[in-house]
């Protein structure tokens, strides 16, 4: 764990607490060489231009029959990330793996809606939780949140990305609904990007990460960090877990992602247990130092605890575990679309 990366963290998640700008983590010149090349690489890999599969519709149509109890009410806001982009199938997508893991761990139907729009910053969570929360009849149970990488291509002041997902997260949390935050992937392991870039990028992310989850956690969210957890996987498989386009995930990459987030999924549901096996309960820290030490290590969740604490829970996962067995559990058949 960082002691510094706790100490960034918590200046920016306190400028973005009083309205302040974004905090200078570099200097001029760097940042003169950083834009030119952020500029570069953002045109090599340039993302691709499909729209993402629509994969909203109803998981787990036996357990209706089986159980006779009414959906749970699963939404999905951020980025091209959080809308699957890269991917053809539906199924294949982070909210239909997420969407038929929960209807099997809950045993129940799930209905899935995602509003996550492709290139998105998280100037959009405003108009997306306008969307998810328009139908005081049809309000979601969980929310998954996956934002920032756009916040650090498209040079959004840190302070001003976190206040903006840390107000999403209080507008979800005061409407009822629980709330689960993806935070911000590790640029530095695309392809395209370049050292002294990499390791920019890959610095600037991490701290945004956790900044994104001392605002997400104090407002009532919970958040999983993904950067270090999906990192060295990435980069050690980039043929496997990046999509064509070197930029977004393939389908094997977004089911890694799955199968980190849904046993927070799940425990925000009260779901899954927390003295599960695979989990270590490391107490209650300072939030700052509970979101520095997720950023250090992938797949860790920090829930609110009391006042500035927070908890900080390790869910390690065996090795070799895919989505058909371990962690999560197997696809329901394909939803109705509607």
């Amino acid at each position: 764990m960082s002691m510094s990366r706790a100490r960034v963290a918590r200046r920016i998640a306190a400028a973005a607490a009083y309205g302040g700008g974004g905090i200078g983590l570099l200097g001029g010149v760097t940042a003169v060489l950083l834009l030119t090349e952020l500029s570069l690489a953002r045109r090599i890999v340039g993302g691709s231009e499909e729209a993402p599969p629509r994969a909203d519709g109803r998981y787990g149509f036996a357990f209706a029959r089986r159980t006779g109890q009414p959906p749970l009410r699963l939404a999905f806001l951020g980025d091209s990330t959080a809308a699957g982009q890269g991917v053809h199938r539906p199924s294949q997508t982070p909210g239909a793996l997420l969407a038929s893991g929960l209807a099997a761990v809950a045993e129940r139907p799930v209905d899935l809606r995602n509003v996550a729009l492709p290139g998105a910053q998280s100037s959009d969570l405003e108009r997306q939780v306008t969307l998810v929360l328009g139908d005081p009849e049809q309000l979601p149970d969980v929310c998954v949140i996956m934002i920032g990488a756009n916040d650090v291509t498209g040079r959004m002041p840190p302070a001003q990305s976190v206040r903006l997902l840390a107000e999403a997260v209080r507008q979800l949390r005061e409407s009822g609904c629980e709330v689960v935050v993806g935070t911000c992937p590790d640029l530095g392991t695309i392809e395209p990007v370049y050292q002294p870039l990499r390791f920019v990028a890959r610095r600037l992310s991490r701290q945004l990460a956790a900044a994104q989850t001392i605002g997400a956690v104090e407002q009532g969210g919970r958040t999983v960090s993904l950067g270090d957890l999906l990192g060295p996987e990435f980069a050690a498989n980039p043929r496997e877990l990046f999509g064509p386009d070197n930029y977004h995930p393939s389908a094997e990459g977004y089911a890694t992602a799955a199968m980190a987030l849904l046993p927070t999924l799940c425990g925000a549901l009260g779901l899954w247990p927390e003295e599960a096996p695979e989990t270590r309960d490391e107490g209650i820290l300072p939030v700052a130092t509970a979101a520095a030490a997720a950023a250090a290590e992938g797949g860790t969740e920090v829930t609110a605890a009391r006042g500035p604490w927070a908890r900080l829970l390790r869910r390690n996962r065996p090795a070799g575990e895919d989505m058909a067995e371990g962690a999560a559990p197997a696809p329901s058949p394909p939803p109705v679309t509607h």
